[in-house]
Order: structure tokens, then C-alpha cells, then sequence
């Protein structure tokens, strides 16, 4: 199977421009941004990516059932990112105790009722047991 002959001049243009992207990645990096730093140099390296997989993985001169493969894991990624963000941000909806220990936690004392813990020592357990 003969593959899809590209000239040599367009994989120095794409090494040039990925030259060009990773000096812009480079100098981005060392000015503040704010939360732009991390969706900037993402979209940089997107566009690099792009390049390598359109032009060195020859997925512009390929069949349409490699650039579906192709989109199919790209949705893929999608969904685990999607699933993965939506478990990230519902993380604050269950609240979290402040101490190891449960705030419904109830030792029993030596006539066998259950008492809360004592504020003085918050962490100690004690297990008393019952008088027989």
C-alpha cells in the first residue's frame, strides 16, 4: 500500500510553526495572565497537536474511517473530562466534618446511657464497659 506522498516543504512549514507555537508557549508562560495562564497554553497545545496529527500522522490525506475513529475518541475524551468535571465541582455538596470523628458519635457512660463526647478531649475515644 503506497502512502500519501507530502512534500518536503510542508514539513518544514508545520516544524516552523510548531517552532513558532512552542516559543509562544514559552513566552506566555512568564507573563501573568490570571486564570487565562492554563486555557492559553492548553489552546496552544491544541492547535501544536493539531498539527502533528493533521500533517505527521497524515490524517488530512486519510480515509473517512480514521477521522472517525479519530472523532469517536476525541468524544470519548470529551465524556471522561465532562464526568470528571462534574465529580470536581459536586465535591462541596456533601458537607465534610470538621474532626475525624462522627458529630453523631455517643459514648456510654457507667450506668449504660450514652452521653456525647467530652468537649476537653474531642479525639479520645474511651470505651467504657457495662457494669454486669
Amino acid at each position: 500500500m503506497l502512502g500519501h506522498v507530502v512534500a518536503q516543504k510542508t514539513y518544514f512549514l508545520i516544524f516552523g510553526a510548531l517552532l513558532l507555537l512552542t516559543a509562544l508557549t514559552t513566552s506566555v508562560a512568564f507573563v501573568d495572565l490570571g486564570q487565562w495562564n492554563t486555557i492559553v497554553a492548553l489552546t496552544i497545545a491544541c492547535c501544536k497537536a493539531t498539527l502533528v496529527v493533521l500533517f505527521f500522522m497524515h490524517l488530512r490525506w486519510s480515509t473517512r474511517l480514521i477521522r472517525a475513529v479519530l472523532l469517536s475518541a476525541l468524544l470519548w475524551l470529551a465524556i471522561l473530562i465532562g464526568l470528571t468535571t462534574t465529580d470536581f465541582i459536586s465535591r462541596d455538596w456533601t458537607p465534610v466534618p470538621q474532626t475525624w470523628e462522627s458529630s453523631m458519635l455517643q459514648l456510654p457512660d457507667r450506668s449504660g446511657d450514652f452521653v456525647p463526647p467530652s468537649s476537653a478531649f474531642p479525639n479520645v475515644i474511651v470505651v467504657v464497659p457495662r457494669p454486669t
